[in-house]
């Protein structure tokens, strides 16, 4: 039986650099596990905006911020090992 796809949310905001390099890391890490990703523009919804601010780019899952600006990815791959 294959695992639950999990669904992993990038909070960014349009023509943000460092969002951009989180995303494509995310992209080759799908490479290795099952994961679904939804990037989610901050500046659409003035409640994001409020909670993140420059903090972006964020990546969570449900409400567990996993890492904020950079993709650390020992700790993400980590994370994602526990749902293989």
């Amino acid at each position: 039986m294959k695992p639950a796809r999990i669904t992993l949310t990038v909070y960014s905001r349009a023509y943000c650099h460092l969002c951009d390099v989180m995303i494509t890391g995310l992209r080759e890490l799908q490479a290795r596990f099952r994961f679904h990703l939804m990037v989610v523009d901050v500046d659409a919804d003035p409640a994001l905006e409020r909670r993140y601010g420059e903090q972006v780019p964020v990546l969570a899952h449900g409400e567990r911020e996993l890492c904020h600006y950079f993709l650390e990815r020992d700790a993400v791959t980590a994370y994602l090992s526990k749902f293989r």
